[in-house]
């Protein structure tokens, strides 16, 4: 019988991988998730392993490429395109031009691992780049959805301009995420309006005050009503919704979709006279909307669970109508129906909708959530337990698997 028994835990750096269908060229990418911090981005930085005797004086290339879809693909017709695809950012990896550039711990780790054959390659997102979000389509839809969308192509040439093979290049989807500042402030957002009628004196006064001004996905969003009634008419009913409005900058579209809702007629109605204080609670969730058309969600890889889109945020001294791309943006909404003649009364209330902030201990709960939901779908699992270096790397094949569910 052992006296002591030890597992040691060594942290395993996860990093992604691809390769070319001709398997000469394969590429890693530390993460896939790309974090904009309003005042800086995080660097792509990745790996391109290639077997140099397939070469024979050609080079090797990768892009940053950003693709733009701002109508259905089903409408595209005579010669009409409703997409754009920029490339932001190109480098040739093989033969390295600079052997100097810095290098990120992953591309260390990878390059001491990997061997002679690797090569680092680093791209940066320009200024004010939109991030990635995509709009759900119908069921009825085809074709790729509507969209900012970002990739990193790597492909074998003998020129920059010359056109690729699909058996010898490689396209690897990413995505641009903006997480919320370190402090959520203490600024509780507030709307105070009030409505009068024509045939009737006094008027009805509707106040309401969120919690605070910053929610992490999947929070419950608290919001306080007070109703006032001096005029002669009653308030049947109250509603109160989470609304996102989307903007299509390319063609100047813009709509809203309602993300969560909840009716009540519990202190209804409201006599004249009367006044009452109450509190909704509403949690917007991307699963709760799978069914609706053009609900805005945080990018989009195939199997990955997704979240509705983050809030845009632009960085002070910029102008929010300054954003391109697709911008997000949220309200609480408040309707008091006060009847056929009596009409609605309705108001707004604006917050922000983001992921925690990065080292954060909200941070922390919403990675061990994300975590279960994947363990609980049956999603593979990576073992965190080895007697190996300190170094450990797990590489994990871009492409995730399906799962294979019973129909």
């Amino acid at each position: 019988m052992l006296d002591c028994l030890s597992l040691i835990l060594v942290v395993a750096v996860k990093v992604f991988k691809k390769t070319t269908p001709n398997g000469k060229v394969t590429v890693y990418l530390g993460k896939r998730d790309f974090i904009d911090h309003v005042d800086y981005c995080d660097p792509i930085d990745g790996v391109v392993v290639v077997d140099t005797e397939y070469l024979k004086g050609r080079k090797v290339y990768s892009q940053l490429v950003t693709t733009y879809r701002f109508g259905r693909e089903e409408d595209e017709v005579m010669g009409v395109k409703f997409t754009k695809e920029m490339v932001i950012g190109q480098e040739q990896v093989v033969p390295l031009i600079n052997s100097k550039m810095e290098l990120t711990p992953v591309q260390e780790k990878l390059l001491k691992k990997l061997g002679p054959n690797a090569f680092p390659f680093t791209f940066n997102f320009p200024e004010m780049s939109p991030s990635s979000v995509t709009l759900q389509p119908a069921e009825e839809d085809q074709g790729k959805p509507m969209g900012v969308e970002y990739c990193v192509r790597t492909y074998v040439a003998e020129s920059e301009d010359q056109k690729s093979h699909k058996r010898s290049s490689v396209t690897l989807a990413i995505k641009k995420l903006q997480h919320a500042p370190a402090s959520r402030g203490r600024r509780l957002p507030s709307s105070l309006v009030s409505k009068g009628f024509t045939f009737s004196n006094g008027k009805i006064s509707l106040e309401v005050t969120l919690d605070k001004e910053i929610y992490y996905h999947g929070e419950k969003i608290a919001a306080n009503l007070i109703v006032s009634n001096n005029s002669r008419k009653s308030v049947r009913n109250i509603r109160c919704m989470v609304v996102q409005h989307v903007e299509i900058t390319m063609i100047n579209s813009q709509f809203s979709r309602h993300v969560a809702s909840l009716e009540s007629r519990e202190g209804c109605p409201v006599t004249p006279g009367a006044s009452l204080s109450k509190t909704f609670y509403l949690v917007p969730l991307a699963r709760s909307n799978k069914d609706i058309r053009g609900v805005a969600l945080d990018g989009h890889l195939k199997e990955d669970d997704v979240n509705l889109a983050s809030s845009t945020l632009v960085c002070d001294g910029k102008c929010p109508a300054d954003a391109i791309g697709i911008v997000v943006s949220y309200s609480v909404r408040v309707k008091l129906n006060c009847g056929t003649l009596g009409g609605e009364l309705v108001t707004d209330v604006p917050f922000k909708l983001l992921h925690p902030a990065e080292g954060s201990t909200e941070r922390q709960r919403f990675n061990a959530m994300k975590k279960m939901q994947s363990i609980e779908r049956h999603r593979y699992e990576n073992s965190l337990y080895a007697n190996e270096e300190e170094d450990n790397i797990v590489f994990e094949d871009f492409a995730r698997l399906r799962m294979n569910e019973p129909e």
